[in-house]
């Protein structure tokens, strides 16, 4: 009997002393922490990190298949980024618009590598080995960096950022209409189409008054001296171009003129050179007619002699008597010339 009790006070013992023992290791091991993910998060706040040192950022979406697919690999680079001595971050672009904008992000998931804040993308695999080579090996050097306007810390990146915030906004506002509200899309977007014209008008207002604040109006009697100088500049813009007309114009008389004096000289002059000719004509034909006359003269009276001496002379072919001038022909000649100097004189007045 007593051996037995024994050995129930013995058991009873050890289970207490198991229980106590569970009751004291329970809590403790509930509260060892899950193990910590390395990728740091980026923000709108703290994405300047990435401008020192060297980074490799990842943009995704919760809903992206794609961007799933790679967060185990993502996490083991990240993993050994103390070994590769490189910084991981990640970009959820539902959340952050704005640096999806900055980064000008269109496909995901994207990645980007960062070294002293010059900015290279990788289009690679997000596969750890492909990570790791493209860091050891530096393959970032032989890619194209994002420089000028395309650097997500330049000034037109900066504004690209604010639009995509702006449109990430109204987006959630959208959402907020029609799922949690319940409210029908059309009339959310009837919404936004009355507030965007209630907003141009109302800058549209901001900027009348700010130019009516800066802007300083001059003196009445200011005014309309400065009307007065300008009708008189009018007036004697007016009066010059008159004149210029008007000088155009007599240039063009004149020259007018000096091409009809120059016509009449050259008619004149052709005329003096026609009626030249003609003299010349009639002093040939004169002296002509004078020969003939001579030679008439010559021959003198027929009597015997001429007789015995057309005997003895053989007689001329008709070709030869035909060729000596005729009186009749010479007259003809002379009133042909008058006529030219009639014609010539009439041209010539």
């Amino acid at each position: 009997m007593a051996g037995g009790r024994c050995g129930s006070q013995l058991t009873a013992l050890l289970a207490a002393w198991v229980a106590a023992a569970a009751a004291t290791t329970g809590p403790d091991q509930a509260a060892l922490p899950a193990e910590q993910s390395r990728v740091q998060p980026m923000t709108a706040s703290n994405w300047t990190l990435v401008m020192e040192g060297e980074w490799m950022l990842k943009f995704y979406a919760p809903w992206c298949p794609s961007c799933q697919q790679t967060d185990s690999e993502w996490e083991t680079f990240a993993k050994n980024g103390e070994i590769l001595q490189i910084s991981v971050g990640k970009v959820d672009v539902i959340q952050e618009p704005g640096l999806s904008g900055r980064f000008f992000v269109t496909t995901l998931p994207a990645f980007f590598h960062a070294k002293d804040g010059i900015f290279r993308r990788y289009r690679g695999p997000g596969i750890f080995e492909d990570l790791q080579n493209y860091i050891l090996e530096k393959k970032w050097q032989s890619v194209e960096p994002l420089t000028g306007w395309k650097s997500p810390a330049s000034l037109t990146m900066s504004g690209m950022a604010g639009l995509f915030s702006i449109s990430g906004k109204i987006w959630h506002l959208h959402n907020y209409f029609t799922v949690t509200l319940g409210i029908p899309a059309w009339c959310s977007y009837v919404f936004f189409v009355i507030a965007t014209l209630v907003f141009g008008l109302f800058m549209g207002l901001v900027l009348v008054v700010i130019s009516e604040c800066f802007y300083v109006p001059f003196p009445r009697h200011l005014s309309e001296h400065s009307e007065q100088n300008r009708r008189s500049e009018e007036a004697h813009r007016a009066e010059q171009l008159q004149d210029a007309e008007e000088d155009k114009d007599d240039s063009n008389e004149e020259e007018n003129k000096d091409s009809l004096v120059d016509d009449e000289e050259e008619k004149e002059d052709l005329g003096d050179e026609d009626e030249a000719e003609e003299e010349e004509e009639e002093d040939n034909l004169a002296a002509g007619v004078d020969e003939d006359r001579s030679e008439a003269n010559d021959q003198g009276p027929p009597g015997e002699g001429s007789a015995t001496q057309e005997e003895l002379e053989p007689e001329e072919p008709e070709e030869a008597i035909s060729e000596q001038p005729c009186p009749a022909d010479t007259e003809t000649a002379e009133d042909s010339l008058r006529q030219r100097k009639s014609q010539h004189t009439d041209k010539g007045l």
